[in-house]
């Protein structure tokens, strides 16, 4: 199955996201090339000076036609299950193609790749895109980049071509997504030796910030007008997380760090909660940043591409999910959905795979989005 030899040529490539992407990259640039494809390259470097690489890539001529969107950075894998092969060392064992990234989502990758040279230039009566971008699972960075340079990611909102965002649904039609918002809320002290009172632990002016941070989220979880009833669990999700530099328990904390993660839904204003936050790192004398990642993402269910994609897919309704895509930075794209194979069940795991089946049945399904909406077949 040639999808499965590019899966597992892609997961061999190490491209945690805290690394440059550039390998594999290159490495589809040049598949892409070979197969028809015309490609532009939006590059950046991150916040540590890492080279990161989009590729935006057009297949045809015309106007309207398809864009598939996929990333090509991966979460970590610090810890993996198999003693016999790492997380960058694919395996096939069980029907299930094993390796980090190889459900979320280069299996992906690799079914469109595959389903891409099934249809011929001279077949394409409008044009076939294909967008790989960097740093998707650290707040879509390579997305916005796009966005912002990309010439081909203009034509695709100015002629109306219809999206496909890629990531592992079981091949599910999702037409809803929620967004993402991280809070990061940073406390001074003065570090020091506990028994004096010159040193001030910084988890001091923390402690009564946190208490209101712990109302906020009793509140999204319990009152209905933080939630939306279309997802599972129907609430913002606010998560938070507390650090602290203390190297040991007699030394004050010099900073203290709490992270909040919350996940916005269409139909829902969140910005009374972040005003609530900003006042209350005012009242405690807290630094608050607050970065918006990604928007929620919403499309009517009873919309002609919706229906249409449903019929593909043989599906009786399209559904939504709780986590997050580059969908919600690709806004300005009116028509599109989240759909490709694998469970997001089995992303980020110990023992991350996709299966096999998948792999054929997500190729198939591509091709035959390809015939219909570049060569109206």
């Amino acid at each position: 199955m040639k999808a499965l030899r590019y899966a597992k040529r892609l997961v061999s490539f190490d491209s945690t996201s805290h690394l440059s992407n550039g390998l594999v990259s290159k490495y589809l640039e040049m598949k892409l090339t070979k197969h028809g494809f015309v490609v532009e390259k939006t590059v950046y470097r991150d916040k540590n000076n890492v080279l990161k690489v989009n590729l935006v890539a057009k297949k045809g001529a015309g106007v309207g036609g398809l864009a598939y969107f996929s990333h090509s950075d991966v979460v970590p894998a610090e810890k993996w299950f198999s003693p016999k092969f790492g997380p960058f060392e694919p395996a096939v064992a069980r029907e299930r193609l094993y390796g980090r990234g190889s459900c979320d989502m280069k299996g992906s990758i690799s079914c469109m790749l595959t389903a891409a040279q099934t249809v011929a230039w001279d077949d394409l009566n409008a044009p076939l895109y294909f967008v790989v971008t960097a740093d998707e699972e650290v707040g879509f960075h390579g997305a916005r980049c796009v966005v912002e340079e990309s010439k081909l990611y203009r034509e695709i909102v100015e002629n109306g071509t219809k999206g496909i965002i890629g990531e592992p649904t079981n091949l599910e039609v999702i037409h809803a997504h929620k967004g993402s918002v991280e809070i990061k809320a940073t406390s001074k002290g003065v570090a020091g030796h506990s028994s004096s009172r010159k040193n001030v632990s910084a988890n001091l002016s923390m402690i009564p910030f946190l208490q209101e941070m712990k109302a906020i989220h009793d509140e999204v979880e319990t009152e209905l007008k933080w939630q939306n009833d279309m997802f599972e669990p129907p609430t913002l999700s606010w998560n938070i997380n507390i650090k602290d530099d203390s190297p040991a328990l007699n030394v004050t904390a010099g900073k203290t760090i709490c992270r909040m993660y919350l996940r916005p839904m269409p139909g829902i204003d969140v910005e009374p909660l972040l005003t609530r936050v900003r006042q209350a790192g005012d009242r405690h004398d807290i630094k608050v940043r607050i970065n918006h990642w990604g928007n929620a993402f919403f499309a009517s269910p009873d919309s002609d591409f919706v229906q249409d994609s449903l019929k593909l897919a043989h599906r009786p309704k399209s559904k939504t999910v709780s986590y997050g895509t580059d969908g919600g930075v690709f806004t300005e794209i009116a028509d599109k959905i989240v759909f490709g194979p694998g469970s997001i069940e089995q992303a980020h795991t110990i023992n991350e795979w996709i299966s096999l089946e998948q792999l054929s049945l997500g190729t198939d399904m591509y091709a035959k989005m390809i015939r219909h909406w570049c060569c109206g077949k």
